[in-house]
């Protein structure tokens, strides 16, 4: 049988231990860790293709990256990084665009400079190998946010009281952590028996960073009764908290079909929200009951605040209490003319 080559057979050295280093000493994920190899081998491919002056319609494919050394990349500019945006702007092939039309979206190309900004704070910072960092100072392209879809109270209710079948049990814990304690998909199927202490949870989360999320007492209530329940099952792996029906850890795929399953049951729509709404829901009912977002950052485990800020688009019925009772909300200026 013929063995499938590395995909990353061409990288150079200088690339392979930036990757090694966010794999084994950030703690990356796999999935992270390749986007980054994707991202800066195109990224290189281009600095080849401007620096060596090769016709401008060469195709990046065609053009290897495994000589790329620390000399070639010091002397890589500010200018020369803007000239890859400009490419990626305009005359990059939009692989999501069915007529092969050109230009990348705003949202491709800022992750594409995120990894070019690690790259060179891993050469700078981390390693020190370079003192001038070219793209410090650049800006991301603004990408146009919209809002996150959430459950209003009423409707997360009303999923709650949907929850029936075989697996009553286990599918109102899960959907009672998902909005108690807003935590990530991928953070409840890794959950073990273990990581229950009597009120709170322990989540790994990104980066295997570890954090301590607090249950209400409702939450902790379908915990208990599911612990009852869990106990009588042995599992393949028996250290996971949740199982599926073929005695398996609860997969993700397995969380996606029970949310959807709830929401139609609900009546709710379906292809509108999902688990990661249900994240959604959590924070914004946190937020909406006057938590702030310091406290709503460590509960979802984002690592920096901005992300957070996301949330406060919520309607703070305190806050417009605050300012109805202002005496000059009233004022007409109309009546003291």
């Amino acid at each position: 049988m013929k063995q499938k080559s590395n995909p990353r057979s061409e990288c150079p050295q200088v690339l392979r231990d930036f990757l090694s280093y966010h794999e084994t000493i950030k703690g990356q994920s796999k999935r992270t860790v390749s986007e980054y190899y994707l991202d800066l081998r195109m990224f290189l491919r281009f600095m080849k293709l401007i620096k060596n002056e090769m016709p401008y319609d060469t195709p990046l494919d065609d053009i290897p990256i495994l000589d790329v050394d620390t000399e070639f990349l010091r002397h890589i500019t500010t200018t020369d990084v803007f000239d890859f945006l400009s490419y990626l702007a305009n005359d990059r092939i939009n692989p999501e665009s069915e007529t092969g039309s050109c230009g990348i979206s705003a949202a491709s190309r800022a992750r594409k400079l995120s990894a070019i900004k690690a790259f060179y704070n891993y050469l700078t910072v981390s390693t020190k190998q370079f003192s001038e960092n070219p793209v410090k100072d650049i800006e991301f392209p603004k990408i146009r946010k919209s809002l996150p879809k959430y459950l209003t109270l009423e409707q997360s209710k009303k999923l709650l009281e949907s929850v029936s079948g075989k697996n009553q049990t286990r599918d109102f814990a899960i959907l009672m952590i998902f909005l108690n304690c807003g935590i990530r998909r991928s953070e409840l199927i890794g959950l073990n028996k273990s990581d229950v202490y009597e009120d709170r949870i322990r989540v790994v989360g990104k980066g295997n960073k570890e954090r301590i999320v607090y249950m209400g007492s409702s939450c902790k209530n379908a915990i208990d009764h599911y612990m009852d329940e869990r106990s009588q099952i042995v599992l393949t792996d028996d250290r996971a908290l949740f199982g599926s029906r073929d005695r398996n850890r609860i997969s993700i795929t397995a969380v996606h079909r029970l949310v959807k399953k709830a929401l139609l049951k609900a009546g709710l729509d379906s292809t509108q929200f999902s688990a990661h709404k249900l994240r959604h829901t959590a924070a914004t009912l946190m937020l909406s009951q006057g938590v702030d977002l310091k406290t709503l950052q460590e509960v979802l485990g984002h690592e920096h605040l901005n992300t957070t800020e996301i949330y406060t688009h919520v309607e703070n019925t305190d806050l417009k209490i605050a300012a109805e009772a202002n005496p000059l909300s009233k004022f007409n200026p109309t009546e003291h003319k």
